[in-house]
């Protein structure tokens, strides 16, 4: 009560309406009527305790907040640790991408070197047979060529034998021919 007496001295000490305090203090006045009723509405507030149950609800929502942002911190640094795991990963994965190219790129050199290696050697062997078959065609060539002349050879031999010789010599190459295969055989 105190308190409402003290509000209402000080309204009314402030009022512009103290100059003409007959006028003032009847209900006819609208400043006294408005400052009555601020009043009785203040000591309204304050039996219903409303400025305490102001303060309760204020305090209830500062503790919601501060709940929420201790949950908001906590979820903060859990993403932060999230983070750093996921780059841990990447990079993990990156490394293991690099080393898997790094891998196909040496395997890729290294077949590459083979292939060059096989070219190589089945060059040198077809070039080898084909030096084989070219000694193998001269071979059959000069073969051919020492036929053709032995039996160009032996024609012409026999035909000068055969115009050169005499019956009788005939008979005696034939002798003879008999006489050493005889020889041969036995």
């Amino acid at each position: 009560m105190k308190k409402l007496s003290l509000a209402l001295t000080l309204a009314l000490a402030a009022s512009p309406a103290l100059a003409e305090e007959e006028a003032f203090f009847t209900l006819r006045s609208t400043e006294f009527v408005v400052t009555i009723a601020f009043l009785v509405f203040i000591g309204v507030l304050l039996k219903f305790k409303v400025p305490s149950m102001i303060g309760g609800l204020l305090d209830k929502r500062a503790q919601g907040i501060k709940a929420d942002l201790e949950a908001a911190k906590a979820l903060h640094e859990e993403a932060k640790v999230l983070l750093q795991s996921y780059e841990k990963k990447h990079k993990e994965v990156q490394d293991q991408a690099d080393q898997i190219v790094e891998g196909a790129k040496r395997e890729a050199h290294a077949a590459a070197d083979q292939a060059k290696v096989d070219l190589q050697a089945s060059i040198a062997r077809r070039l080898q047979a084909a030096q084989d078959q070219i000694a193998s065609a001269e071979a059959a060539a000069v073969r051919e060529v020492r036929d053709r002349a032995v039996t160009v050879a032996v024609a012409a031999a026999s035909d000068l034998i055969t115009k050169q010789m005499s019956a009788a010599d005939k008979g005696k190459l034939i002798d003879a021919a008999i006489q050493d295969v005889e020889a041969k055989l036995h």
